[in-house]
């Protein structure tokens, strides 16, 4: 990426040759970064407030139009099933498409699809408001799905030795886009009515199309020769998407199911409700930058901050209801207190796992590259996907079936289960590598007697 520019500018017409293009280069070059950098906050601002604004009124709204609690959950959760199969499809042909066009017209449809949906309340009840909200519902997530693809790819490419500082400090945007996303959609939903919350979000997302336009570069490399089923079937990866698929469902489940709980058990109107979930908002959005950098300037740390993570959030979701089996009285603190925990556990799940899945894949043998970033953010986004699937969709037929809070707990066994097995791994890997050191070592020594003996024997 780099080379071609340095070139140019030493060669470049009135230049003062390599001492002028040493000046200039790093200017370029950061201003290039900078913008890169805008374009991803933009749509992790953008994604992550209409993925939250949903939570404190749609299941209430949903439920006057005639939706049970697990049809909410599956319009939740189909968004990220689409997500799921458009971020595999996006991946593998970004270099065909162009990420520069693929993340504009992304941004460009989930603004008039998010538009749409703040019209739905005008449907009939039934069947047909059913039918419209899972129609937008898709429509967004295909849309977002190749937006995110392509902003992940470009900002690997433009910052491949910090990637993890670089994706934690974004996340500061997401987190900002959950903080802002619940309550402000309570407020506008209570001040204004339904319409106002999509409308007013779906103009902002509208209105960075342009701004991307200008400023995004655009990459071109050639298609790369590995699939998503080579990366998948490596181990470590396969046991990587486990944990992703885990710390997804697990912030999928409190969308249909947290707002609901809140209101019932503690009778908080919406607004407030809005409120509970900054909570972990902000501690996700304070923590991620923090283990960002642990992953990148100790990435001997990153596996062990993964492990931990799901082991946290596993008690977590235990303490949120919290299980009955505990024997502990439900109260508004403690939710609260829980829910900050489970954000910065979730920060020690989420962030170190994508470079960890990047140098799995540089070690089995897949080129550096666009077309190698490409593949392994719409890998991430996929599997990220998956969990947002079930996780609402299980979540609320849970929820209907054994309450809240057994259904909590269930979403903290497959946190448990997920962090044990990873943990498993990395000791076992732990120990072939020690074995194969150490047999090294012993080789290593026998070679060397051997070339030393003969000259023992000579006279």
């Amino acid at each position: 990426m780099d080379e071609p520019r340095d070139s140019e500018a030493a060669s470049a017409p009135g230049g003062d040759g390599p001492a002028e293009s040493a000046r200039e280069t790093p200017n370029r070059h950061s201003r290039e970064q900078l913008f890169v950098l805008i374009s991803a906050a933009s749509i992790n601002l953008g994604s992550m407030m209409f993925y939250s604004i949903l939570g404190p009124f749609f299941p209430k709204e949903a439920e006057k139009k005639g939706a049970s609690n697990t049809v909410i959950g599956m319009i939740f959760g189909c968004y990220a099933l689409f997500e799921l199969l458009a971020s595999l499809i996006f991946g593998k042909y970004l270099v065909h498409i162009g990420a520069k066009f693929m993340f504009v017209a992304g941004m460009f449809v989930s603004g008039g699809v998010t538009v749409l949906f703040g019209v739905l309340d005008q449907a009939p009840e039934g069947p047909i408001f059913i039918a419209l909200c899972f129609l937008v519902r898709i429509t967004d997530a295909i849309s977002f799905a190749a937006a995110v693809t392509a902003s992940s790819s470009i900002l690997t490419k433009t910052f491949p030795n910090n990637i993890a500082t670089v994706m934690g400090s974004l996340e500061i945007f997401s987190g900002l886009g959950l903080v802002l996303g619940p309550p402000l959609g309570g407020f506008l939903y209570q001040s204004f009515g339904y319409e106002v919350p999509f409308i007013f979000l779906g103009c902002i997302i509208l209105l960075m199309v342009p701004l991307n336009m200008y400023i995004l570069p655009n990459y071109v490399a050639d298609p790369g020769e590995h699939s998503f089923w080579k990366l998948i079937s490596l181990p470590k990866v396969a046991l990587i998407s486990f944990m992703i698929n885990s710390s997804s469902a697990g912030f999928g489940f409190l969308d249909p199911t947290l707002s609901l709980f809140v209101m019932k058990k503690f009778s908080l109107p919406a607004g407030y409700v809005g409120l509970v979930f900054l909570g972990l908002a902000l501690s996700y959005t304070i923590s991620s930058p923090l283990f960002g950098l642990l992953s990148d300037k100790m990435p001997h740390l990153r596996k062990w901050i993964l492990v931990s993570g799901n082991l946290i959030t596993a008690g977590c979701y235990m303490l949120l209801g919290p299980v009955p089996i505990l024997h502990i009285k439900s109260q508004l603190w403690l939710l609260v207190l829980v829910l900050v925990i489970i954000g910065i556990s979730a920060g020690m799940s989420i962030i170190p796992a994508f470079p960890e899945i990047l140098n799995c894949a540089y070690e089995n043998g897949f080129e550096e590259g666009l077309s190698t970033l490409a593949l392994v953010s719409g890998f991430f986004g996929a599997m990220w996907s998956v969990g947002a699937f079930v996780g609402p969709t299980l979540g609320g037929f849970l929820y209907e079936k054994i309450g809240f809070e057994w259904a909590a707990a269930v979403q903290g066994l497959w946190a448990l289960t997920s962090g044990l097995v990873m943990g498993w791994f990395y000791l076992l890997e732990y120990s072939r590598r020690r074995r194969r050191s150490k047999l090294q070592n012993i080789l290593g020594t026998e070679e060397e007697r051997s070339t030393l003996l003969p000259d023992e024997n000579q006279p």
